[in-house]
This record gives C-alpha cells, sequence and structure tokens, in this order.
C-alpha cells in the first residue's frame, strides 16, 4: 500500500499537528468565529466542522447539511484548510462539488464495509486525503479493511484517526482508549499517519488535556481536538468542547517529546535498559516453558484419574494469591489478574489438547 507522507498534503508549522473546530457546523456565524478565533490561538492545521452528524436517536441535531459547505468555502478564505465528515456516496460527491480540503470517514461508516466501498468508488481518480477513524468497536480488521478500500480507490493521501471504542456501561471515559489498537495498526501500516482524536475519547473537557498528552507520548501524528466559541450552547457534544482560547492554552501545555534519541550518552544508557529487558523476557520465556510442561503433565494426570480439568476452587485461590503477592511486591493488582486470566485460558487448552490427544491415540 502506497502512503504519501502527512507532510505533503498538512504541511505543520508548529507541534503538535492540530485539527479542531466544532462538533458540528450550526450558523454561519459561529463557523466563522470559531474559524477566527482559532487562527488566533492556535497553530491550526486544519478547520474541521460537522455537516452531517450522524445520531444515536431521531429528532437530534443532525447537521444543517449542504449550507455548511458554503460557510466552509468562507473559511477557506480565512487562509485554513478544511475538512468535515462523509458518510455515503452523496456526502463525498457534494464536499467534492464544494471543494473540501480533507474529508473523513466517522467511525460508525467506517463500521460498514457497504458504505466504505460506495465513498471509496466515488474517490476513484480523485487526489484528496482521506482520514479514516476507527470502528465504533475495537475491531482492527475493519479499520484496516476501510483503509485499504480507500487505497484501492487510488487515494494515497491517508491518515487513520483513533477516537476510542465504545463499550457498555458507564466508565471513565465516553470511548475507551485501547491504545493497543492503534498500536498494532502503527505496526501493520508503520507508514500511515495516526492522528488521536481527545475528545471523543474524554467526553468530558477535564479529560482531553491528559488523553492528549498520553497520545503524543505514544508517538501519535496530531491531535484532532473538538472547539465552539460556545460551548455549553453546542447543539451535539456540548461537555467535550473548549473554547479556542481554552484549546490553545490546552496546546501550549502539552510536552512534545522526541521521537528519536541523538546524543551518544543517551543511546548507550537507553540500550543498556533495553538490553536488561531483552534478558529479563528470555528468562520470563524460558520459565513459561517450564510451566507448560508441568501443566502437560497435569492434563496427563487429571486424565489418567478422571478428573476434570476446570477446579474452580483452584482458580480462585490462584486469583487470591497472586494478586496478594503483587500488592505486596508493588505491581498492579489489575495488571495481574488480566496476566492470571491470559495464562489460565492457555493452561485451559493445554490440557484439553493433551486429553483429547490421549483420546486419539486409544481409538
Amino acid at each position: 500500500m502506497e502512503i504519501a507522507p502527512l507532510s505533503d498534503w498538512l504541511p505543520v508549522q508548529r507541534q503538535p499537528l492540530l485539527i479542531s473546530g466544532p462538533c458540528g457546523a450550526e450558523t454561519r456565524d459561529q463557523v466563522l468565529e470559531t474559524a477566527r478565533l482559532l487562527k488566533q490561538h492556535t497553530s491550526l492545521c486544519l478547520f474541521r466542522a460537522g455537516i452531517w452528524k450522524p445520531r444515536t436517536r431521531p429528532n437530534a441535531f443532525e447537521g444543517v447539511g449542504e449550507t455548511g459547505l458554503e460557510w466552509l468555502k468562507e473559511v477557506q478564505a480565512l487562509g485554513l484548510k478544511t475538512t468535515t465528515e462523509v458518510a455515503n456516496a452523496q456526502h463525498t460527491e457534494l464536499a467534492l462539488k464544494h471543494g473540501v480540503d480533507v474529508l473523513w470517514i466517522g467511525a460508525r461508516t467506517t463500521v460498514n464495509p457497504f458504505s466504505v466501498q460506495e465513498i471509496a468508488d466515488v474517490l476513484k481518480g480523485v487526489d484528496i486525503p482521506v482520514m479514516i477513524k476507527n470502528p465504533i468497536h475495537a475491531d482492527l480488521q475493519l479499520w484496516l479493511g476501510a483503509i485499504e478500500r480507500v487505497a484501492n480507490s487510488g487515494v494515497k493521501k491517508l491518515a487513520a484517526i483513533h477516537r476510542g471504542f465504545h463499550v457498555y456501561g458507564k466508565t471513565k471515559y465516553r470511548n475507551k482508549p485501547m491504545w493497543q489498537v492503534p498500536i498494532e495498526l502503527r505496526t501493520h501500516l508503520p507508514q500511515l499517519p495516526i492522528i488521536c482524536d481527545p475528545s471523543h475519547i474524554s467526553g468530558k473537557r477535564e479529560l482531553i488535556a491528559s488523553v492528549a498528552q498520553k497520545a503524543l507520548d505514544l508517538g501519535m501524528d496530531g491531535l484532532m481536538i473538538e472547539s465552539h466559541i460556545h460551548p455549553d450552547k453546542a447543539l451535539s457534544d456540548a461537555q467535550q468542547q473548549l473554547t479556542p482560547e481554552a484549546l490553545g492554552q490546552l496546546i501550549s501545555q502539552l510536552v512534545i517529546r522526541s521521537g528519536s534519541v541523538q546524543n551518544p550518552f543517551l543511546i548507550d544508557k537507553l540500550m543498556a535498559l533495553r538490553n536488561a529487558i531483552d534478558e529479563i523476557d528470555e528468562d520470563i520465556l524460558n520459565t513459561l516453558k517450564r510451566r507448560v510442561q508441568v501443566i502437560e503433565d497435569m492434563g496427563l494426570y487429571k486424565k489418567e484419574h478422571g478428573i476434570q480439568i476446570f477446579q474452580l476452587e483452584r482458580w480462585q485461590e490462584i486469583l487470591r494469591t497472586r494478586s496478594q503477592l503483587a500488592e505486596k511486591l508493588g505491581l498492579s493488582r489489575q495488571h495481574i489478574e488480566k496476566l492470571c486470566q491470559l495464562l489460565h485460558e492457555e493452561s485451559i487448552r493445554i490440557q484439553n489438547e493433551v486429553m483429547n490427544t490421549k483420546l486419539e491415540e486409544g481409538k
């Protein structure tokens, strides 16, 4: 897959790369005043505004439609590039007709390969950048599939947007970050720029700064943060929008860390620490190998004596004692419980395999 460098289509004057604007374009004055203030208070790379708003329930604000595209033309006259979400072929055709600079495909669309393909078909032969948000649920293959469909249409100016994942029930975040998913995306497509959307992850303006800093610490290429001249009066997602002034202050407080190390002393120290980790990991893997051998023996013993694989009391004992030991050693109890769960699932799988193998041999 050929992907053009981000600098080819979105030059960055200052770090971090910033995409901002209101969740939804509501009025001409709201859009233009937000754009003017963002230009004044931030180093904005791209002005965003939702023209069509996919809402969960009917009778909510669903955007102003094509009228808002005319407002984006006026934003361009201020010297800013623009971007908006397209959810189907008609949206895409209208956005292209009105000269929007960059398109993005939203999470509710990414989840539907038919909709993504409709958009990709419209984009054949069109030289326009496209950003693709992750699907609502943590499905890396769907995310990759949407990126591939757009790339197959000939689009080379591509980026991904990490906006978190929906989980049922109340959580700290509106959408859980699940940082491991965009990290895995980067292992598949290392050349693909990834931009983080702290607004949709957070759902609350007071959490945006910490999410934004985490994204930069993980090496993401930029931030998409929603901004509104009167956030509390916004017609959609009021709690997660910042005033342009507040956004400028937030951006100024973010720490930009280096993605590479040039100082020879720092390189030597970093290499020594990495070598230590490599040695520890080798010890862990050798220990896991010995553990597997013991589990295989246990499976065989249980088979020979008619003992079922899963033993509830033993599993509860493992969780209790390992969690207590973790706390004693100053380790995260939650992390160790997750690790125990993975080890237990593998133990069940190995013992089941041992029993089935012995059954096959006895036929």
